[in-house]
């Protein structure tokens, strides 16, 4: 039946929309939404007790586990994991076991998330051929099969010519090549950033020239061949100034950063502790705050949490065995929400880079409040005070780098296309 939400602050980061009102919701999408809404015979009636209703997040980047790693994370995991984040949208990376490098491969993952009816489950797939960096894979086949980008997950295409020749194909069929700027050689062994703090712990350390070093690398190549290209996560000072003069040139280039990247810094190391273990590494104070400020001027384009979910076995290690990587889709919003609450920004520019400008990225029908769109919606109390442990995550994974941290922002209810898939109970 249709439902009227009524009493709720209306944000819609597309079209600047932040003010009270109701929206009502037919057949799955949005059929009008203001001050004054009618409300049709029969219609259920919600009151959001003047909380914030806005579209569904869009997370850029995750992992899921499935196939190949189900006891890390399974897809029924994952996505109720995002549901009770508020994310009505996932971008699942194509490294899983075997590799999404193949167009039956990517049907499988859409079909079984299909089947879960809840969260959209949009999959990436490979740049090449078993994530190889070697020979491409069959990109317009790909596509077809439903491919919203191509990347090879967290290993960057070291050799220029492949890189070239997959800018070269993926311009003339309009896609978009994801790589995580990373230079792989100069990388290679280190386990946290680089500098003072890596060196009294007596850790190998990732310079922040290796990010920059492969960034600029493919600015050349984007350069030559007119491509869409999309740095995965940028964590580095030199990162974001090299987009930026990239975007002043006209260069069609976008960037994604991390919460975990806006929030913290390699000091959450000390201790060897592993739950802080992540790739990009948490960087130096100044970096962090460069990356707050390209988020700022928009050289930043999106938010994504970088969902990569590990058993403990994999982080109760020695830090230089553990694995890479946090759980973060459950906590997405509210570790954003800091921006607001310590930042300056407003909501709108909060939700800016988790809503329409990710879903803009890959293509995607969401991101935005507007009659006739989905009704992939998440309300949500943003100065709502809780802290976060991982026995209160949905995650099968409870690796998170913010254990014990008080946020404000707390995710009340979910729907995607008008059904609920999350309810605060």
């Amino acid at each position: 039946m249709p439902l009227l939400i009524r009493n709720v602050r209306l944000l819609d980061p597309a079209s600047n929309l932040d003010a009270g009102g109701s929206l009502l919701v037919e057949g799955g999408r949005i059929a009008s939404l203001g001050r004054e809404v009618p409300v049709p015979d029969g219609a259920e009636t919600l009151d959001g007790g003047g909380l914030c209703l806005a579209p569904g997040l869009v997370d850029l980047r995750v992992r899921f586990g499935e196939p190949g790693a189900e006891h890390k994370e399974r897809l029924e995991s994952g996505v109720r994991a995002a549901a009770a984040g508020g994310v009505t949208s996932v971008a699942v990376l194509p490294d899983t076991e075997p590799p999404i490098d193949d167009p039956a491969m990517l049907e499988f993952v859409a079909a079984r998330a299909r089947r879960l009816k809840s969260v959209k489950v949009h999959p990436y797939a490979a740049l090449t051929k078993g994530l190889a960096g070697k020979q491409l894979a069959e990109l317009a086949l790909l596509k077809e099969a439903g491919a919203v980008a191509f990347t090879d997950g967290d290993r960057a295409v070291a050799d220029a010519r492949v890189m070239r020749r997959a800018l070269s194909y993926a311009g003339a069929l309009g896609l978009l090549v994801v790589q995580p700027p990373e230079e792989p050689s100069l990388a290679e062994g280190g386990v946290m950033n680089e500098g003072a703090v890596a060196s009294r712990l007596g850790l190998a350390g990732v310079p922040a020239a290796a990010e920059v070093m492969m960034i600029e690398r493919d600015l050349r190549l984007v350069a030559l061949t007119g491509a869409r290209y999309h740095a995965a996560l940028v964590s580095t000072a030199e990162a974001v100034e090299a987009i930026r003069q990239a975007k002043a040139r006209g260069l069609p280039v976008t960037c994604a950063t991390t919460p975990h990247h806006l929030a913290l810094n390699e000091l959450e190391v000390e201790g060897y502790r592993t739950y802080a273990k992540v790739r990009p590494p948490l960087r130096a104070e100044p970096d962090r705050l460069a990356v707050v400020q390209g988020l700022k001027d928009g050289t930043v384009d999106a938010v994504c949490s970088d969902h990569t979910p590990q058993d403990q076995d994999s982080k109760r290690l020695p830090f230089a065995q553990a694995a890479f990587g946090v759980v973060g889709v459950e906590t997405l919003l509210p570790v954003a929400l800091k921006l607001h609450h310590e930042e300056g920004l407003s909501l709108l520019d909060v939700l800016r880079p988790l809503t329409v400008a990710p879903a803009g990225l890959l293509g995607l029908e969401a991101g935005r409040l507007a009659v006739g769109a989905a009704a992939d919606l998440v309300l949500f109390d943003s100065d709502a005070p809780w802290k976060i442990t991982e026995a209160g995550l949905s995650s099968l994974a409870k690796n998170t780098a913010f254990e014990g941290r008080l946020v404000q922002g707390r995710i009340e209810r979910t729907w995607v296309d008008g059904r609920t898939v999350f309810k605060r109970v």
